[in-house]
């Protein structure tokens, strides 16, 4: 097999530039994400944070992108996209600095409080680069290149994520509890701004606001009687287009995915009682098998379109809470953590672009509005909602039911979307 995902002999001179920033984009993003990000739910577990808190931790930002999805998409549309994503970027990623001295100014109670104000804070600035960045990368990126830029991005976050998890663990073994937090936050908050520095960088194939489209898409011809008043600022006639079905999928794929993420660090660390170091590695081993995956990702991709590996991806992530359920040491967690990586790396390639194969190319940040708006409701109530079913059924019988959801979810996709 040859390795030539970084290869650009074969792409024009102009597209170049906005690939490679946005490949190292993806790298610092890992690097943000395979320390502070990565290990925030396991401190806030560590201090001593209930269930709610911990799903609070990420129904903040849902509650905000719940109410600015909207205005944040219709604000995408007057700037720039590129420099509106920058600068929300900065704003938002400034908020990982913030986690640093928190141990030098509250205990551990006032900690996880703390954090979870930011979370909401974060919030605000977070939404437009969520509905930005989509928009940005589909106008950086020609159709005909995004499964090879999607599945190096997949590489490139990957090989970061890994080294720098078990950077993580290694720091957080060999350091005092709260000190090494402060390092790895410290690292985190570091690679956040590298990550806003490159996108600075990334730039629309075109001056006009709309890539140019080889042939016109059968949803996309202008409204004879756009909609008005409250409907117009809503944009509630894009539900009676066939990108509702699009919506109401992938609505339930993240109601069923995030279910779980409040559950996992309450497993690992109270059922399977594993360290910092244990965790580390485990997250290292399932982007190692998320490397290998995203390197066949753009040749599946190809051969399956993006809709069945989307399908195929979200019934295979049922995998991994049925089988972690079925855990009783940290070496299951290994072979589990090795296996789980596959399945993400065809996934998370595969759904964004599905996404934008059908959204038309003149009305994308509206679209990309009310995808956060459904993302969010599902990461809202999948946070609060997640640990109150552990609470009432175990968690054990929750990690097998989610997983559940996660089969029905990717049959929804195949069959519906």
């Amino acid at each position: 097999m040859r390795f030539n995902l970084f290869a650009q002999s074969d792409v024009p001179e102009k597209y170049r530039s906005n690939f490679w920033h946005l490949y190292l984009d993806i790298a610092w993003f890992g690097v943000l994400s395979g320390t502070s990000v990565n290990f925030l739910n396991v401190y806030a577990t560590r201090l001593g944070a209930s269930g709610l808190q911990v799903g609070l931790l990420t129904a903040m930002a849902a509650v905000v992108n719940l109410f600015l999805a909207i205005p944040a998409g219709r604000w995408i549309e007057k700037r720039h996209t590129g420099r509106a994503v920058f600068w929300s970027s900065v704003l938002f990623r400034a908020g990982y600095f913030l986690w640093i001295p928190l141990r030098w100014i509250f205990d551990e109670q006032g900690q996880i409080w703390a954090l979870i104000i930011l979370a909401f804070l974060m919030a605000i600035p977070l939404t437009p680069l969520g509905v930005g960045f989509n928009a940005l990368f589909a106008e950086a990126v020609p159709d005909r290149f995004r499964a090879q830029v999607a599945g190096t991005r997949n590489v490139t976050f990957a090989i970061a994520y890994m080294l720098t998890s078990f950077g993580a663990g290694f720091i957080l073994k060999n350091m005092p509890l709260e000190a090494g937090y402060q390092v790895i936050f410290a690292i985190g908050a570091f690679g956040a701004a590298m990550s806003s520095y490159h996108l600075y960088h990334v730039k629309p194939v075109q001056e006009g606001p709309f890539p140019l489209q080889s042939a016109p898409q059968p949803d996309s011809s202008p409204q004879i009687n756009p909609p008005h008043g409250l409907k117009s600022a809503l944009r509630l006639d894009i539900w009676k287009t066939p990108f509702r079905n699009v919506l109401l999928v992938l609505f339930f794929f993240h109601l069923a995915h995030y279910m779980t993420t409040p559950i996992y660090p309450l497993y690992n660390v109270r059922v399977l009682h594993l360290n910092d170091n244990n965790l580390g590695t485990g997250t290292a081993l399932y982007y190692l098998t998320v490397l290998l995956g995203s390197t066949q990702f753009r040749r599946i991709a190809h051969r399956f379109g993006n809709k069945k590996v989307t399908g195929w991806g979200v019934a295979g992530m049922a995998l991994y809470p049925l089988m972690l359920a079925a855990a009783g040491n940290v070496w299951q967690f290994y072979v589990l953590s090795f296996l789980g990586g596959f399945v993400f790396a065809m996934l998370n390639g595969a759904y964004i672009n599905y996404m934008l194969e059908h959204i038309p190319p003149d009305d994308r940040p509206s679209h990309l509005a009310w995808y956060t708006i459904i993302l969010n409701v599902a990461i809202l109530a999948s946070s609060l909602a997640g640990p109150a079913i552990a609470d009432l059924t175990g968690l054990v019988n929750a990690l097998i039911l989610f997983g559940g959801m996660r089969l029905l979810a990717g049959i929804a996709v195949l069959k519906w979307g």
